[in-house]
């Protein structure tokens, strides 16, 4: 979760249950659904960019920047989505 709090344009608040006043059931949904919100974004800002400059009328640095902003946002949300799959099958192999 560390890598998700360099994306500059992300809005989730990233701080434990206990600080953040929320109850834990709920904290990790509101943080994934946020996080997959702001990667969203990201790949919408980096549509609109790329739309630009095939019109003509975009800047070809600030295109490769949001570009890479998504290609980065999506590339750590698909890390955390793996590590969740890995867990829930650990836990689904524990013996009760």
């Amino acid at each position: 979760m560390d890598g998700i709090r360099g994306l500059s344009g992300l809005s989730v608040p990233i701080e434990p249950p206990e600080r953040s006043g929320r109850s834990p059931g709920a904290s990790f949904a509101d943080l994934l659904g946020g996080a997959i919100g702001a990667v969203d974004g990201l790949q919408a800002r980096a549509d609109a960019e790329s739309e630009k400059v095939a019109l003509g009328a975009g800047n070809l640095h600030e295109m490769a920047v949001a570009l890479e902003k998504a290609d980065v946002g999506f590339r750590v949300l698909t890390k955390i989505r793996n590590k969740v799959i890995e867990a829930y099958q650990e836990v689904m192999r524990m013996t009760v």
